[in-house]
C-alpha cells in the first residue's frame, strides 16, 4: 500500500504535534489561590484540579524562596496571586511569578525574613480539591514567654487610667459581672503574693517540680519573676485559615464568631492586671491541634479554654456545651461523634503529612501521660463555667461531658471546650452572631474561671524564655 504525499505530510505533520497537544490536555488548572498571614506563620495554599507537584530552594542576600510548580501555564487564577499578598505579612515582601519553561511555572516569594518552609501537598477533602501549601515559618521560633513578658510590660502604664476611667461610668450588669470577676481574682492573687512559708497544696495537676518564683506585686517593674506570679489563661478559638469550621443557615463561619468570642474574653480577662491571656490563634489562620496544645505547654497556661461552635445535621438541636477528656470512652455517642468530628479540623485545615504523623504520635503519648487529677480539675473548671452559660442561654446537656478531644489533651492543665451554641439552628446563628449575646457569652465565661480560681488557687511557675 503507498500513501500519497500529502497525507504523508499531514500525518507527519500531526506527529510532531501530538507532544504539544498532549502536553497541554494534562495541563493543570489552578482554581484558587489563598494567602494566609499571620505572626506565626504565613501560609499560601493553590488549589488545583489535579495533583500539583513542586521542587524549591531558598536563596540568601535578600531572602527568597524560589518554587517551580510542574504541569502549569501561568493563567488569572495564578496570577492572583501576585495581589494577595498584604503590606503588613510578616514573612512576605513580594511574589513574582513566570514561567520558567512551557510546562512549568516559576513563584518566586521575596521574604522579609528568613524563613524555614515547608511545602506539601493535601488530598481533595470536602470543600477543597488538591492543593498545594507553602508553611513559611520563621527560621527562629517565636517564644511565647517573652511575648508575655512585653505584653506585660506595655499594660502596666495604661492600668490605673483605665481603672479610673471605668469607675466614673455607669454601672451596668455587664460591668458588674467584670467587676465581680476581677474582684475575685485580685483576692486570690493579693492571697498568693501574701503568703509567708509553704504554698498550700493545689489539686494535683496544678503541682509543679520546680519552686515558687518570688512574687511580684502589679505596680513593680515588669520582669519575667512578676510574670511567674501571674495567671495564665491559654484561649483557642476553634478552627481558622483553610477550615472555616460549621457553618450556619446565613453563612455564618465558626472560625469568625469563636474568633470575635475569644478576643472579647481575652479583653475581660486582661483587664486584670494579674492576668495574661495567650490566643492560639488571634487572627484568621490554621493552627494543628497538636501546636494548640503545645503552645499552652510552653507557657505553662494555667488553664486551657478552647471556644466552638456545633453543628448538627438538622436544624432543631441548640444550646450550649462543655466538654473535658476522657480517659476512656465517651460520655454520650453525640460527645463521640463531636469529638470525631472536631478531631478531623486537620484534614480540612490542611496538615503536613510527615509532621501529622510525628504528631500523632505525640497526642497519643500526651493522652497516656493525661492523668485523673488532670480530668478532674478540667471537670471543676467545666462545672463552674457550665453554670453560669448556663444563665445565658439554654444548655444542650446539664452536665459536663467527655470525649477523646484531641486539643484537651495536655497532661498538666485543666482543659475545657465550649461550644457556645448551635451555630447550625437559625436562632442560636442570630445570638451568635449579635455582640450584645457575645459580651453576655464572655461575662458569663470569665465568671466561671474566676469562680474556679476562687475555689482552685494555681501555684505561681517558673517560665523561661527559650530565646
Amino acid at each position: 500500500m503507498t500513501i500519497k504525499r500529502r497525507d504523508g505530510l499531514g500525518l507527519l505533520a500531526l506527529l510532531l504535534q501530538a507532544p504539544h497537544t498532549l502536553a497541554a490536555g494534562s495541563l493543570i488548572n489552578i482554581v484558587a489561590v489563598r494567602v494566609w498571614p499571620a505572626f506565626d506563620y504565613t501560609r499560601v495554599t493553590l488549589e488545583s484540579d489535579k495533583r500539583l507537584a513542586a521542587k524549591h530552594f531558598l536563596v540568601e542576600t535578600p531572602d527568597r524562596l524560589v518554587i517551580d510548580v510542574e504541569g502549569l501555564e501561568l493563567n488569572p487564577n495564578l496570577r492572583e496571586l501576585l495581589g494577595k499578598v498584604r503590606a503588613d505579612d510578616p514573612f512576605i515582601a513580594g511574589v513574582r511569578v513566570g514561567q520558567n519553561t512551557p510546562t512549568v511555572v516559576r513563584i518566586v516569594l521575596d521574604l522579609k525574613q528568613p524563613v524555614a518552609p515547608q511545602i506539601f501537598s493535601l488530598a481533595p477533602v470536602s470543600p477543597y480539591q488538591h492543593r498545594l501549601v507553602f508553611d513559611l515559618y520563621p527560621k527562629v521560633e517565636n517564644d511565647p514567654v517573652a511575648a508575655l513578658v512585653r505584653a506585660r510590660e506595655k499594660s502596666l502604664p495604661a492600668a490605673a487610667p483605665a481603672a479610673a476611667s471605668a469607675a466614673s461610668q455607669p454601672s451596668t450588669p455587664a460591668d458588674q459581672a467584670a467587676q465581680a470577676m476581677n474582684d475575685a481574682l485580685g483576692e486570690l492573687i493579693g492571697k498568693i503574693e501574701r503568703q509567708q512559708g509553704p504554698v498550700p497544696s493545689p489539686s494535683p495537676s496544678a503541682a509543679r517540680p520546680s519552686p515558687p518564683a518570688p512574687a511580684a506585686s502589679a505596680d513593680t517593674t515588669p520582669s519575667l519573676e512578676s510574670l511567674n506570679s501571674l495567671i495564665v489563661i491559654a484561649l483557642d478559638p476553634g478552627h481558622g485559615g483553610e477550615d472555616p469550621g460549621a457553618i450556619g443557615p446565613s453563612g455564618l463561619r465558626e472560625k469568625d464568631v469563636v474568633l470575635a468570642v475569644a478576643r472579647k474574653l481575652r479583653d475581660k480577662l486582661s483587664t486584670n492586671a494579674n492576668i495574661r491571656v495567650l490566643m492560639t490563634r488571634d487572627d484568621d489562620f490554621f493552627v494543628p491541634l497538636h501546636e494548640r496544645v503545645r503552645k499552652a505547654r510552653r507557657v505553662q497556661a494555667d488553664l486551657f479554654v478552647s471556644i466552638h461552635a456545633d453543628a448538627f445535621v438538622t436544624p432543631q438541636a441548640r444550646g450550649a456545651s462543655v466538654f473535658v477528656l476522657s480517659d476512656g470512652a465517651a460520655t454520650s455517642a453525640a460527645a463521640r461523634w463531636l469529638a470525631d468530628k472536631e478531631n478531623a479540623a486537620d484534614l480540612v485545615g490542611g496538615v503536613n503529612v510527615g509532621i501529622k504523623d510525628k504528631d500523632a504520635a505525640v497526642l497519643r503519648a500526651l493522652l497516656d501521660m493525661s492523668t485523673t487529677a488532670q480530668i478532674k480539675d478540667s471537670l471543676k473548671l467545666g462545672s463552674e463555667v457550665l453554670g453560669q452559660i448556663g444563665r445565658v442561654g439554654r444548655l444542650h446537656k446539664s452536665r459536663v461531658e467527655q470525649a477523646g478531644f484531641a486539643v484537651l489533651k495536655a497532661p498538666d492543665i485543666p482543659s475545657i471546650l465550649v461550644e457556645t451554641a448551635f451555630i447550625s439552628n437559625p436562632d442560636e446563628e442570630d445570638r451568635l452572631r449579635d455582640p450584645a449575646y457575645q459580651d453576655r457569652l464572655v461575662n458569663a465565661l470569665a465568671t466561671g474561671i474566676a469562680r474556679y480560681f476562687a475555689k482552685n488557687p494555681p501555684l505561681p511557675r517558673r517560665r523561661t524564655p527559650t530565646a
